[in-house]
């Protein structure tokens, strides 16, 4: 009876070795550029991303409070059409009395203010950066909705 214990212990024993050494336990590295991370690198604590909530535009989403901000960057041939549609609630229902600016990083490190203006049509505030160089551009969209500051980071590659 004991050579059976002996042996049941030992097979399990080497199938409890064999699935440890089969399974990865490597820690995961995140290659993915994060869009709530700040210009800086620092990441922003009151965004969260999300790219499953309500419809998508096509564009990077980040869910901050309330709000839902989804940043669509357009490329023309010597400038950048970015769409920016601020919605609110879960009805995502448009807001359209906003003051909306964005603080863009350029590829080469140099920083520009772009203003925004409201399209009553569309529904949503668009802007020009007018750059065209190669590289990755991180966007800080400052928003203003009646004293309430709303914040959302966002990336994209030209």
């Amino acid at each position: 009876m004991s050579y059976f214990k002996l042996t049941y212990v030992t097979l399990a024993s080497a199938g409890l070795l064999f699935l440890g050494a089969c399974s990865n336990n490597q820690p995961t590295t995140n290659t993915n550029n994060n869009p709530a991370s700040s210009i800086s690198g620092t990441p922003s604590p009151v965004a969260k991303i999300s790219s499953n909530h309500g419809a998508s535009k096509g564009g990077q989403v980040v869910e901050t409070g309330n709000y839902h901000l989804e940043l669509v960057p357009e490329k023309e041939a010597n400038q950048t059409h970015l769409d920016l549609y601020l919605q609110t609630g879960d009805s995502h229902a448009t807001v359209p009395n906003a003051k909306v600016t964005a603080q863009v990083q350029l590829p080469d490190g140099k920083a520009k203010i772009i203003p925004f203006t409201y399209d009553a049509k569309d529904k949503h505030y668009t802007g020009l950066l007018k750059e065209n160089k190669a590289g990755q551009y991180q966007v800080k969209i400052s928003a203003d909705v009646e004293g309430k500051k709303i914040d959302g980071r966002f990336s994209f590659n030209r």
